[in-house]
Order: C-alpha cells, then sequence, then structure tokens
C-alpha cells in the first residue's frame, strides 16, 4: 500500500543500512534513493547491498550535471560563504538531493520519505525543509529523533552488532574516527577526534588535497572565462588544456586545485539549531572559481550594486546553510543576483602556487575602469580641484557631530578610546 511505502536517502553506509532493515521490520516497503554528486562510491555495490538488505527497489540517480549548474555555479554568482569562510560544500548538495528524492517518491507512489540525518545536525533541516517546500503533504521519517529507534539503537555499537545480527555486510572501523561528507564542490570532516576545536588534524584527514608543503614548487597559471556571472571556459596556459562544458571545466578546476594544495579550511562554525561545530573542509575548485569571479566583479561590477550584493551574500549564505533554499526569500535573492550579474563577462588570469590562488590579470569588455581616471601621471579628463568641495561637503556632519562632542565633555570620547 501506498502509504506504508517510503524512499530512504541511502549512501549503503553503517546507518542507512541498518536504517532500510529497520524500517523494512516496522512494515514498510522501502525504496532505496541515491544521488550522485561526485561522491566515490560504488554505485554497483551500493545496489546489490541495499537489495540484500531488504528494499524492494533501488533508484541511483547521476546528479552531478545539475549539481553544478543549477546549485554551485549559483553560489559563485551571489558569493556565497558562511560566516566569511565556509564554501557550503554539504550545504549546497541537501537541496539537489532532497528534491530528486521527493521525485522519487511521487514516480513511486510513495506517502513517506526518510533519512538518516542526527537530531543535533543541520542536514535533518535542510533533507525536511526541502521536502515540505516541495511536497507539503509528505510524511517524514527521522529515525534519529525517533524515541523507539533511540532507545533500540545508543550508540554506534547498537548499530554494528544490529548489522551483525541481522547479516548485513560492516565495514565501518576505527580507520577514520570522524564523519565525513564528500561531493564534487568538496569533503567535509568533523566529529570523532576532529571536536577538540585545538586539535591540528594530522596530514593523512586530507584526502583531497595535496598538502601546500608538498605542492610543486612551479606556479600553475589558468585563465577562466565569465558570461554574465557564469564560468564558461577554463584554459590551462602552462599546458594549453582547456575546459568549456561545466561539469569537465568544474572537474577540471578540482583537479588543479587538488594538485596545489588549494581550498583547506578549518573553522568553528554556528549551526542552524544553536550549537558550535569545528569543520575541516577541502573546497578546491571551489575556491578558484569563487576568487576568479569575485577579481573579475572588481573591474566589471558598479561600486553602489556590488555594495548592496554583498549584503544581500551574507543572508543568501545563511539562507543555503540553514536549509531554506527553495523559499519565497530564496527566489528574490536569486533574481537580484540575475540582475547583478548582467555584464560581469570577461577572463581573469590567476597564479595557483602552494594552496595559494592569486589573480594576476583581468579583462572585461563590459569594464567600468578607466585606466586614464584611474593613473597619477594623465589628468584624463578629472580637475583635481574639484576634490576640495567634495572632501568640504563630506565633512559637514564630521564638524558638526564634533561641535556637539566638544560642548559635552571636551575630548572625553578621545581619553576612552585610548
Amino acid at each position: 500500500m501506498a502509504e506504508k511505502k517510503v524512499v530512504l536517502a541511502y549512501s549503503g553506509g553503517l546507518d542507512t543500512s541498518v536504517l532500510l532493515k529497520w524500517l523494512s521490520n516496522q512494515g514498510f516497503d522501502v525504496i532505496c534513493f541515491v544521488g550522485d554528486v561526485g561522491q566515490k562510491d560504488d554505485f554497483d555495490a551500493v545496489r546489490e547491498k541495499a537489495m540484500k538488505t531488504g528494499a524492494s527497489g533501488v533508484h541511483i540517480v547521476d546528479l552531478k550535471e545539475e549539481f553544478v549548474t543549477d546549485y554551485i555555479f549559483p553560489a559563485i554568482r551571489g558569493n556565497a560563504i558562511y560566516e566569511g569562510r565556509y564554501m557550503l560544500g554539504t550545504s549546497l548538495a541537501r537541496p539537489i538531493l532532497a528534491k530528486a528524492q521527493i521525485e522519487v517518491a511521487e514516480k513511486e507512489g510513495a506517502g513517506y520519505v526518510a533519512h538518516g540525518a542526527t537530531g543535533k545536525g543541520n542536514d535533518q533541516v535542510r533533507f525536511e525543509l526541502t521536502y515540505y517546500a516541495l511536497k507539503p503533504n509528505i510524511k517524514v521519517i527521522a529515525p534519529w529523533r525517533d524515541r523507539t529507534f533511540l532507545n533500540q539503537f545508543k550508540g554506534r555499537t547498537d548499530l554494528i552488532n544490529f548489522a551483525k545480527e541481522n547479516g548485513i555486510p560492516v565495514s565501518a572501523t576505527q580507520k577514520k574516527p570522524y564523519s565525513e561528507d564528500d561531493n564534487l564542490l568538496h569533503i567535509s570532516h568533523e566529529a570523532g577526534i576532529l571536536e577538540d576545536p585545538s586539535f591540528r588534524p594530522p596530514e593523512d584527514v586530507f584526502s583531497k588535497t595535496v598538502s601546500p608543503k608538498d605542492a610543486p614548487d612551479q606556479e600553475t597559471v589558468i585563465e577562466i572565462e565569465f558570461v554574465d556571472g557564469y564560468p564558461v571556459k577554463l584554459t590551462n596556459k602552462n599546458d594549453g588544456t582547456v575546459k568549456e562544458k561545466p561539469l569537465e571545466l568544474f572537474l577540471y578546476a578540482n583537479k588543479l586545485g587538488c594538485e596545489n594544495g588549494i581550498g583547506r579550511e578549518d573553522m568553528v562554525e554556528n549551526r542552524f539549531i544553536g550549537i558550535k561545530s569545528r569543520g575541516v573542509y577541502e573546497t578546491p575548485g571551489g575556491e578558484i572559481l569563487f576568487a576568479a569571479h569575485r577579481d573579475l566583479e572588481g573591474i566589471a561590477m558598479d561600486k553602489e550594486v556590488m555594495r548592496l550584493r554583498d549584503m544581500l551574500s551574507a543572508k543568501f549564505s545563511e539562507l543555503i546553510y540553514n536549509g531554506f533554499w527553495f523559499s519565497p526569500e530564496m527566489d528574490f535573492l536569486m533574481s537580484a543576483f540575475h540582475k547583478s550579474q548582467e555584464g560581469i563577462s570577461g577572463t581573469v588570469t590567476l597564479s595557483l602556487y602552494k594552496g595559494n590562488v592569486m589573480p594576476i590579470g583581468r579583462m572585461s569588455p563590459t569594464s567600468l575602469y578607466n585606466q586614464d581616471l584611474s593613473s597619477m601621471d594623465i589628468e584624463g579628463g578629472f580637475d583635481a580641484v574639484d576634490s576640495t568641495g567634495f572632501i568640504n561637503i563630506n565633512a559637514i556632519r564630521l564638524k558638526a557631530h564634533s561641535v556637539v562632542l566638544r560642548k559635552r565633555k571636551p575630548y572625553a570620547w578621545r581619553k576612552e578610546e585610548l
């Protein structure tokens, strides 16, 4: 019956394999959904494991191209960087995964969807807000918030024992005593030994990027071309390699970033539910494209538009992080960013060297830069005498403010500051 049919977001790992069996024991017809967003998985093995564990069907959906064009590139256009540092690799993957899961549920006539996100993290919010935004009448099963499930499974040992008792292959080990999330944009490392914010991650934590210390002692020079804020071409000036299709371009940016030790970030962030969390991230291609795009805006974007866009970018990042990709406020921001990116076209040249992304040149057919006006050697139609009036007008309110302060208590504010 449809009301007992559930589509489970499945990875093939310990947690979701146990959830699959547990839901089946609860009387559900379980269909597994696996979204390919670039993680390094053997999808044939994942399918086989799901069927042996009790799934009635498995949908493996290739989402990589859509992930790049409809999620990563729009985030770059809006300069989405959470709390000034995190490039939102996991956050951007969740809405596309949840959207595809809902599509599978509709195709299968399932009344339920389920996920394995914990009750302390952000992912439960991201998945479920997307579910409800796209299919308001869907029923959500979140076992890690279910009292019956929690009474049965107190921790990882209980999961492993249940798996062994039910003939589920267990590959969980203590080799990596922390949690990871892998996709095209990044890989994250958190929890376990990384929960101590003062603990320096050993080099074997990093699985995408080479250490900057071990990166080649030679710069890689690349050019990235944009049209209306979208990356459309990447050229390696060292060897002539050219990539133009979105997915191929992004994968190649990742490759260059990994080889040059680019994209590492170690930070403590604020989760939506109010808990602080330490995360170690590797976002190689993302850092390269963000840097190139931002540099191009310097020459092609109007000053006041940039100021307004930057004000909105902080909210944009927060909405992505908190799970509001499909929301009216997001629709509004996307429209604003789309307008801001008209004419953000041109080419940025960058040097990649030992963990650094350094813009070294830019050109744009829509450039607002006037070399004659900027020059210290060429008058360029600008009368320097006019600056006197400009300064005087801007000084009016400062002079008035100073008079008021002196009437209250001469120079007290200066002493307090010191």
